[in-house]
């Protein structure tokens, strides 16, 4: 790493949710490739935490507030309508992209209250 940059990481929010991901790589040929689409979400954020698109705090549903405390939500649109949903916390040494959730665009509209 060269002074004056940080490595960028990219976490799950809780466990529940990195299981769920994991299960997805042994399910039915859909779970699998929605595996790959995160996948390659996950790559993309790990090469810029910033390739999404900021949600405006107004938009941000309370229950990411309460639950994980964020101060800046995203949105990476993937293939298929799918929407993954990250925070992003940085320090000096590195940024971590926090992944909250990911669904179909219907359930992301859903959640949203669009």
């Amino acid at each position: 790493m060269n002074a004056g940059t940080r490595a960028n990481y990219v976490a799950f929010a809780d466990e529940r949710l990195r299981k769920s991901f994991e299960k997805l790589r042994k399910g039915k040929s859909e779970d699998m490739r929605l595996y790959g689409i995160i996948n390659r979400a996950l790559d993309d954020l790990k090469a810029d935490p910033f390739v999404g698109i900021k949600i405006p705090k107004g938009l941000w549903p309370k229950e990411y507030v309460r639950r994980y405390g964020v101060d800046n939500l995203w949105k990476y649109d993937m293939p298929d309508g799918w929407r993954l949903i990250y925070t992003v916390k940085a320090t000096a040494v590195e940024i971590v992209s926090i992944v909250l959730e990911w669904f179909s665009h219907k359930d992301y509209e859903r959640r949203f209250g669009y």
